[in-house]
């Protein structure tokens, strides 16, 4: 429910922090007719709009926010806009064959560079820089994941750009301790994540749209009269689109559809030049390494590295709250990675921390849907890369809501069911336990240096 004080949204993350004014856009006020209403503004739901309206401006269409533009995921992530999702190419081919496997990662790679089009386009500052992306072999258990990810790419002739770099080479580009090798994925860029959703935000404005802030959307109905029902009143429509992300889960329809996981980000303090000179790292890559409990590392634009990762414990029942956003112990956990990654900033200090929801589905594959007949349209389940999927999301949904069909239309994400999570108390107990039995793999590998069987029960659970 919303409340007539503002929270302090500059306080949410670094990226909101500098993303320009943060003042609330007017709430919804009574009940209103349109042809499309989205839930959520974040990148979902404002390129969906963004798509619409510059294919037909005619079209009415609104927005509804529970905070702000932004407040989300979209607002919070580590600035990665790369081609990944949460399968990788060899189980999509295995899941849907070769073609489709191809056509996606194909799609995916044109949207990382579709989403650069648009910025400078539309002159968005959103600091979109095409730096690639280096999956670091951290010691000799990671190594084979390295070579096992370029020949499923290889397999499906999706080489070009990638290449594995023995540890000399990824050393010449940045100093990371341990280093064994690295895949090196030219398909990826980084760029601000809070100037982009609020840039986009201005621009689905400019071209006609409403979006109406701080109205929690409390329900959803479809059928013969679709409908979003917020606590300031209702938007009738056409077509409803959900386009809320980890936030979905708490709606009784979705509930069960994804598993709120939270990711959490540390932030240094602008780097010294001693110590940028020591780490190297000139080319502004991305940076993760192989491990089941994720890590992921950018630049930012005034020369802070962002280092982020997983561990925060997952809450029964699904439930999502602001005091969630921030967890001591996985904080101070990201905090010693970094200096792990990089001895040379040993005495770096921090700035910035915060953290969010991500949706997790029960097949890590993201689900974009449209039931004409109920009037009801989605995209959700990015798994934590949803910077370039939700844009990729966006223009198919406008192609399904339009009637016409598309290369995007065609891919495996339109249209996918995925299973459902299982109830609670198993949600939680399976879920705490991966978290628990991941982290002790990822140790394991580390002490000794042998990488993962693959035969493990946590690992046969997590296959993807």
């Amino acid at each position: 429910m919303t409340t007539d004080i503002a929270p302090p949204y500059a306080s949410v993350s670094y990226w909101l922090e500098t993303a320009g004014d943060l003042t609330p856009r007017p709430a919804l006020d009574g009940s209103v007719d349109v042809d499309v209403a989205i839930l959520g503004a974040g990148f979902t739901g404002l390129w969906t709009a963004h798509s619409l309206l510059a294919r037909e401006p005619s079209l009415r269409v609104a927005v509804c926010e529970a905070q702000v533009a932004g407040y989300g995921a979209s607002g919070r992530n580590g600035a990665w806009c790369s081609a990944g999702l949460g399968v990788t190419p060899a189980e999509l081919a295995r899941r849907y064959g070769a073609g489709a496997a191809r056509d996606t990662v194909l799609a995916m790679r044109d949207t990382v560079d579709e989403i650069g089009r648009v910025v400078a386009a539309e002159g968005i500052d959103a600091a979109y820089h095409r730096g690639g992306l280096l999956r670091i072999a951290r010691g000799p258990a990671e190594l084979p994941a390295v070579h096992r990810a370029m020949a499923g790419l290889e397999a499906l002739g999706l080489g070009e750009g990638c290449e594995v770099l023995d540890a000399g080479a990824v050393d010449a580009r940045v100093r990371v301790a341990r280093t064994e090798a690295a895949l090196s994925d030219v398909h990826c860029a980084t760029l601000h994540p809070g100037r982009l959703v609020r840039g986009l935000a201005q621009r689905v404005e400019g071209a006609g749209g409403v979006i109406y802030e701080r109205t929690a959307v409390t329900r959803v109905e479809t059928g013969r009269s679709p409908r979003l029902v917020t606590d300031r009143g209702h938007v009738r429509a056409g077509t409803v689109v959900l386009a809320g992300e980890a936030y979905l889960s708490q709606l009784p329809r979705l509930r069960r559809a994804l598993l709120p996981l939270y990711s959490l980000i540390v932030l240094t303090e602008p780097l010294t030049a001693e110590q940028d000179a020591a780490v190297g790292w000139q080319g502004g890559e991305c940076l993760s390494s192989n491990r089941y409990t994720v890590d992921y590392l950018s630049r930012t634009p005034d020369g802070r590295v962002l280092f982020g990762g997983r561990g925060a414990p997952y809450h029964f029942g699904s439930r999502i709250a602001p005091g969630y956003d921030a967890h001591a112990a996985t904080h101070d956990l990201l905090r010693a990675q970094l200096r792990d990654w990089f001895p040379a900033l040993a005495g770096v200090r921090f700035s910035h921390a915060w953290g969010g929801p991500i949706g997790m589905p029960r097949d890590w594959l993201p689900t974009i849907t449209h039931d004409p007949a109920e009037g009801l349209a989605a995209a959700y389940g990015y798994t934590g890369q949803g910077v370039a999927t939700a844009n990729l999301a966006g223009r198919a949904l406008a192609d399904l809501l339009l009637g016409t069909p598309s290369a995007l239309t065609e891919l495996p994400l339109v249209g996918h069911r995925p299973r459902r999570w299982e109830p609670e108390p198993l949600r939680w107990l399976a879920t705490r336990y991966l978290q628990r039995a991941l982290a002790g793999l990822d140790e394991r590998g580390r002490r000794t240096g042998r990488p993962p069987t693959g035969r493990t029960l946590a690992e046969r659970l997590i296959r993807h």
